[in-house]
C-alpha cells in the first residue's frame, strides 16, 4: 500500500499531519487540494455572476438549490453503489465529467451567451456527478489510509485542505472577476481537475473485497437506512447534521447579498468574507488534526454545533466589513469542527460493508439538505432581508446544539460497546453494534 514506516505514537507537527504517512493518501491529499482551489473559485464565481445577471436572493436560491438536490435525491442509491463498485474508478469517472462541466461553463460565460437557465442546467449536472462523487468519496478515505487510528487525522486534514482551499480560491476568484470576469475562473477550474485525476491514477490501492451476491439495489437502500436509524449515535448525528444545513449553511448563498447590500462592496468583498470563513474553518480543521482519538467528540459536536449559530446570529447584526470578518472566522470555525467530528464518528462506528450507505445518508444531510435550505433561505430573504434570515438560521442551530447535547449520555451508552471492541476504549468488549434485521444494538 505504500505507508511509510514511522513512529507508531508520532509528535508535534508529524502527529498533526501523521496522515501524511501514507503514500496514497498524500497523493490524493496534493491532487485534490489544487482541485478545491478551483472549486471555490467556480461556487464564488457563479454566486457573483447570477446575483450580477439577476439581483435577485431568490434566484441565488434557486441556482444553489438547483445545483444541489440531485445529491438529496440520488445520494441514498448511490450509496450503495459506492459499496459496490470500485470506489477509485468512480472517483475518476466523476471528476472526469466534474472537468467537463466546468469546462462547458467557461465556454458560455467567456463567448458572453451565458443566461441563467443555463447556469441551472449545468448545475444540474453537476449535482448529479457529486450525487455519486460524495458518498465514494467519504468512503474511500479509509482505503487511502491503513492505519485506522490515522483515520481521524485524514478527515481533519481534509477538512483543513477544504478550507485552505476556501481561504485561497475565494481571494483569487474575487481578484479575476473584477479584473477578467467571471469565465476565467470557470477555466481555471477545469483545468484544477487534471490534478486529482493524475492522483487517483498513480495510487496503488489494494483491491477490497465486494460481495458478489448482492441484495436488489432497492432492498440493499433499505438495509442501509435501517442500520443507520437503528443506531442511536448515527441517527442523532445525522439528524443534527441535517438541521444544520437545512437552516444554517443557506448563508452562504446570501453572501452575495451581505457583501453588496449590506457592506455596500464588490467581488473583493465576498471574496475576503469567504476567505474569513476559511481561516475559521482551517484553524478548526487544524484544531481536529491535532486530537489523539475520537473520544470527546459528541461534546465537540454539540458546542461547535453552538459556536456556528451563535457566529451566524451576530453576523447578521454586523454592519461594519471588520466586524462581519471576524465573525465569519468563528462562523467557519464552529462550521468544520461540527461537520468534521461527525464525519469522524461516523467513519469509526460504521461497519465497512455499509460504509458507502451510511456515508450517503450523511451526504444527504450534509449537502442534500442545503438545497432546501437554500431555496428557503432566499425565498425568505426576498421577503424579510437577508440579516433576518441568517439570524433566524443562526438560533436555529443553537437550539439543535442544545437537543444534542441533552442526548449525549445515552448516545455514549450505547457507543461504548463498539469502542472497546474497536481498542478505543478499555474494558470488556460487549460488541454490540447495531443490527440490521431488528434495528437496534445487538450481541455479537
Amino acid at each position: 500500500m505504500g505507508s511509510e514506516k514511522t513512529s507508531p505514537n508520532p509528535r508535534g507537527m508529524r502527529r498533526l499531519f501523521r496522515a501524511l504517512r501514507h503514500r496514497n493518501y498524500r497523493l490524493f491529499f496534493g491532487g485534490q487540494g489544487i482541485s478545491l482551489i478551483g472549486t471555490w473559485m467556480q461556487q464564488i464565481a457563479i454566486s457573483w455572476l447570477v446575483y450580477r445577471l439577476t439581483n435577485s436572493s431568490l434566484i441565488l436560491g434557486v441556482v444553489s438549490f438547483s445545483g444541489q438536490i440531485p445529491s438529496f435525491l440520488l445520494a441514498p442509491i448511490a450509496g450503495v453503489l459506492a459499496d459496490r463498485w470500485d470506489r477509485r474508478s468512480v472517483l475518476v469517472a466523476t471528476q472526469i465529467l466534474s472537468m467537463v462541466q466546468a469546462f462547458t461553463l467557461a465556454f458560455l460565460t467567456l463567448t458572453r451567451v451565458v443566461t441563467v437557465s443555463q447556469i441551472v442546467g449545468v448545475s444540474v449536472l453537476l449535482g448529479l456527478v457529486n450525487a455519486l462523487d460524495i458518498p465514494a468519496r467519504q468512503s474511500f478515505v479509509v482505503e487511502m489510509v491503513e492505519r485506522r487510528e490515522d483515520l481521524g487525522n485524514a478527515i481533519a486534514l481534509n477538512s483543513s485542505m477544504f478550507n485552505g482551499a476556501r481561504l485561497v480560491g475565494p481571494s483569487v476568484a474575487g481578484i479575476l472577476i473584477a479584473t477578467v470576469g467571471e469565465g476565467m475562473c470557470f477555466l481555471l477550474n477545469g483545468l484544477s481537475y487534471v490534478a486529482v485525476i493524475a492522483a487517483l491514477l498513480a495510487m496503488r490501492i489494494t483491491p477490497r473485497r465486494i460481495e458478489t451476491a448482492r441484495p436488489h439495489v432497492l432492498r440493499g437502500l433499505k438495509e442501509g437506512v435501517r442500520y443507520a436509524f437503528g443506531f442511536a449515535p448515527i441517527k442523532w448525528i445525522l439528524l443534527l447534521a441535517g438541521l444544520i444545513n437545512l437552516v444554517g449553511m443557506p448563508f452562504t448563498v446570501l453572501m452575495p447579498v451581505l457583501a453588496r447590500d449590506v457592506l455596500h462592496g464588490g467581488p473583493g468583498t465576498l471574496g475576503i468574507l469567504m476567505a474569513a470563513m476559511g481561516v475559521g474553518a482551517l484553524a478548526g480543521a487544524m484544531y481536529l488534526a491535532g486530537r489523539e482519538s475520537v473520544r470527546g467528540l459528541g461534546r465537540t459536536i454539540a458546542i461547535a454545533s453552538g459556536v456556528f449559530g451563535t457566529g451566524l446570529i451576530a453576523l447578521s447584526l454586523s454592519r461594519t466589513l471588520w466586524l462581519s470578518l471576524a465573525m465569519m472566522v468563528v462562523t467557519g470555525f464552529g462550521m468544520i469542527v461540527q461537520m468534521a467530528s461527525s464525519n469522524t464518528i461516523l467513519q469509526t462506528l460504521v461497519d465497512e460493508d455499509k460504509r458507502g450507505r451510511v456515508m450517503s445518508l450523511y451526504a444527504m444531510a450534509f449537502v442534500g439538505m442545503a438545497p432546501l435550505g437554500s431555496l428557503l433561505g432566499g425565498a425568505l430573504a426576498s421577503r424579510i432581508g437577508a440579516p433576518a434570515t441568517i439570524a433566524i438560521g443562526g438560533a436555529s442551530c443553537i437550539a439543535g446544539s442544545v437537543g444534542f447535547a441533552a442526548k449525549l449520555p445515552s448516545l455514549r451508552e450505547v457507543a461504548r460497546p463498539t469502542y472497546v471492541r474497536l481498542g478505543i476504549l478499555p474494558g470488556k468488549d460487549a460488541g454490540a453494534r447495531p443490527s440490521v434485521e431488528s434495528g437496534a444494538p445487538a450481541d455479537d
